[in-house]
């Protein structure tokens, strides 16, 4: 185990309590703190339906932190979380629809931001460029391109940019991986991740005025417009190509990321094929609920051959596949490891002779959360960088274009461009419209 992995570890398991208790940012003056403690990080949550809700939750129990602001373009669920922050912590946060209110405000340090996908990158970039930590759900980006535009904002502005694939800051994972790298199983030369669940339908539904209570316009963005929907929120705009990356983003793009971290691919795939669509939904979402993704990675093994990554969805299927629902599956030429990011793995050699079998904790939030607090202390890099995190998300954003257009994507790893293939190449990015939101680059 290298220094570096072991300090990882020892932090993982720390109290968060006690060690985020130690950040202070520098210069702030009594004024420039709600609260009476000045080592207490004022910070904001953007987006706290969903996902959220599990950081609002998070935040309110870190003494480490000050929940300056709540911003949400819905009223019900801005109002829900403030609920939530005044209960737990006494001290009742500034309630916003609009972000640049709380991007204007010099006392917020960081921000998380667990809007839908179409938002993050627009709101990372405009975070960072006001000089806020960011911490933003996955997938990092709507498009690849936005993704290149992240790491850029991230670097110019020196700023952290964590995003939140938790089982980068996950002992039990980060402990399997390091398995892996040991040989237990050999060369590793493929692997496997999968999102195998049921899933709802969205139902069919015509333009509507929206509730009251959200701000469309402002929910919107920079996306073209188009009427309001009522099967676009809340949660379900996933499943729009407008406004979502689908399930492979949702869910899957936390198994791609542990796929990609087994397999020891540090770059983009140069092939990627798919085969795709909806096999089992009749009704409005776009997405694909049943996918087949291959990824080739040339020049990656001792002897200069190809690795691959898989992936496999199936959102309708009443099973679990290897015993988990979402999983991996490392192939290694003496072995293979079956791993579920909810606890458990094990370890087989030749003719499936059981070598090791070990339970463990599930994602952890609160080591997330702590690895981004303990970043912006000392300035390194986080777990889930918007660097590591790009190459997974790309995945995803891949994995949809070869989908979409039925095509071999042959994909220009150094350049980020698709070679041959107009129509592909389109989806690289969006169009916008001319909005004070929109990433530029």
């Amino acid at each position: 185990m290298t220094n570096s992995r072991r300090d990882f570890l020892e932090q993982s398991v720390g109290s968060v309590a006690a060690t985020a208790a130690s950040l202070y940012v520098a210069g702030a003056s009594a004024q420039e703190q709600t609260s009476k403690d000045t080592n207490r990080l004022a910070v904001a949550v953007i987006g706290p339906g969903g996902m959220g809700t599990a950081h609002t939750n998070q935040l309110a129990k870190n003494s480490s932190v000050h929940v300056a602001y709540i911003c949400d373009v819905d009223a019900n669920r801005a109002a829900k979380a403030a609920e939530t922050i005044t209960q737990q912590t006494g001290v009742a946060p500034k309630v916003v629809s609009d972000l640049r209110r709380v991007l204007d405000d010099k006392n917020v340090k960081a921000v998380w931001i667990a809007t839908p996908d179409h938002w993050h990158a627009p709101a990372a970039i405009l975070a960072a460029n006001a000089g806020k930590h960011v911490y933003v759900e996955k997938p990092c980006s709507h498009n690849l391109r936005e993704g290149r535009l992240m790491i850029e904002a991230a670097r110019k502005n020196n700023v952290v940019m964590q995003v939140g694939t938790q089982c980068r800051s996950t002992r039990f994972i980060a402990e399997a991986i390091d398995k892996l790298k040991t040989g237990i199983i050999g060369e590793i030369l493929a692997a496997k991740a999968w999102n195998s669940q049921i899933r709802g339908t969205i139902g069919r539904q015509q333009p509507s005025e929206p509730p009251k209570n959200l701000d469309y316009d402002l929910w919107l963005g920079p996306v073209t417009e188009r009427p309001y929907q009522s099967n676009f929120l809340h949660g379900i705009w996933r499943w729009w190509y407008d406004f979502g990356c689908g399930d492979i983003g949702n869910d899957g793009v936390h198994d791609i990321d542990i796929a990609r971290w087994g397999l020891g691919v540090e770059k983009h795939p140069s092939r990627i094929a798919a085969l795709g669509g909806k096999s089992f939904f009749d009704d409005d979402q776009q997405h694909a609920d049943t996918q087949y993704v291959v990824y080739e990675y040339p020049g990656m093994t001792k002897s200069g051959k190809p690795k691959q990554l898989i992936f496999e969805q199936r959102i309708w299927s009443p099973y679990v596949q290897e015993g988990f629902e979402n999983g991996n599956a490392f192939y290694g030429t003496t072995g293979m490891m079956i791993l579920g990011k909810s606890g458990k793995y094990r370890l087989t050699g030749p003719k499936n002779k059981l070598i090791e079998e070990q339970s463990g904790d599930g994602p952890d939030l609160a080591a997330h959360h702590l690895n981004f607090l303990e970043c912006i202390r000392t300035g390194a890099r986080p777990n889930a960088d918007i660097e590591i995190n790009h190459l997974s998300t790309a995945l995803c954003h891949l994995g949809n274009i070869a989908t979409r257009t039925g095509r071999v994507i042959n994909f220009d790893p150094e350049h980020e461009t698709i070679r041959d293939d107009v129509t592909a190449s389109k989806l690289l990015t969006r169009e916008y419209r001319d909005h004070w939101a929109k990433p530029i680059g």
